[in-house]
């Protein structure tokens, strides 16, 4: 004979049972369509490189295209914005590393919540920054730019990938822990900011690996140190800035999927376990670690609480530096 709570506990189930089916059916059925990763930058860049290696697997898996498309401007902030309000249905993904933590410390106003407005799905990479100066410049060590630094005060110029970037606080934290003065150069992605360093049309740059080793290895710019810590495997016979005069310097890209907020959970994990499985296949892993960046793969809790650790570290350097950009 049933007693009270087992009958309750039944009736339960049965009700849950087709919102569970569904969501399985949902999650099993899903993609339908064309799914769109958003870009933050222009293309060429390091974070449409890591796009489309990610995103060219996954439309393998999927069997449905992976439309990679670039969003240039406001550090970030309008691609940003356009993922935030699009539909919370899985078929938009956002990339994006670390402006997501730093945008709300550096502009007045955002027309989004970099928290309440995404949800997190996986972390892909982590990498270093690589500071690289034109062929014509007179330096060949961090020690000579310094120099070259003091002896043109007011004229020497650093480009980035845009207000917020880490090319952009890599430079502002050279800049306090070297004691030189620089003029930051914003462009709409790394690529056309890699276009006019290779002319000497700008000074130095703090880049991410994956989108200036192959000038670096090709000699068309000249690699002074890497920002970590440690040295970096693919390039160990640069030195890091720390170890070049330079310490307490430390600094680390990342790039994470998101998607919106209020995208149904089976979604989010279907997304996450096909992007981690993806960033361990040969093909996009051999490839990352060929550029300098290094796999991570991630759950979204995960993911989540690394967004939050770097807010906590940016925050107070940026209100620190009193960087501000404006809208």
């Amino acid at each position: 004979m049933l007693n009270r709570r087992c009958v309750v506990g039944l009736a339960a189930s049965a009700l849950a049972a087709p919102t569970l089916l569904s969501s399985r059916a949902r999650a099993q059925d899903w993609p339908v369509k064309p799914v769109r990763v958003v870009v933050p930058f222009a293309p060429g860049g390091s974070t449409d490189i890591t796009a489309r290696l990610v995103g060219n697997r996954l439309q393998e898996m999927w069997g449905q295209s992976v439309v990679v498309e670039n969003r240039p401007g406001a550090g970030g902030n309008i691609a940003a914005d356009n993922v935030a309000h699009s539909d919370p249905d899985g078929y938009t993904i956002f990339i994006v590393g670390p402006g997501q933590a730093t945008n709300q410390f550096l502009y007045p106003s955002l027309s989004y919540d970099p928290v309440g407005d995404f949800a997190p799905v996986t972390l892909l990479i982590t990498q270093p920054n690589l500071m690289c100066v034109p062929n014509s410049s007179p330096a060949k060590s961090v020690q000579e730019f310094i120099a070259y630094c003091n002896a043109n005060k007011g004229k020497v110029t650093y480009a980035s990938s845009g207000n917020g970037t880490t090319l952009h606080l890599s430079g502002e934290l050279f800049k306090r822990l070297a004691k030189v003065e620089m003029t930051h150069i914003p462009y709409r992605g790394g690529a056309p900011a890699i276009n006019d360093l290779i002319p000497g049309r700008v000074d130095v740059i703090f880049d991410n690996m994956p989108s200036i080793l192959s000038h670096v290895k090709a000699g068309s710019v000249r690699g002074l140190a890497v920002t970590t810590r440690e040295r970096v495997a693919v390039v160990p016979d640069i030195p890091t800035i720390a170890e070049s005069g330079v310490p307490g310097f430390d600094v680390m890209s990342w790039f994470g999927f998101f998607v919106p907020a209020r995208t149904p959970q089976d979604i989010v994990a279907r997304i996450n376990a096909d992007t981690n499985a993806a960033l361990a296949h040969p093909s996009v892993k051999t490839r990352l670690e060929e550029l300098g960046a290094t796999p991570k793969g991630s759950t979204p809790a995960e993911l989540a609480n690394f967004l939050k650790s770097e807010i906590e570290k940016w925050g107070p350097v940026i209100r620190e530096a009193k960087i501000r950009v404006d809208n």
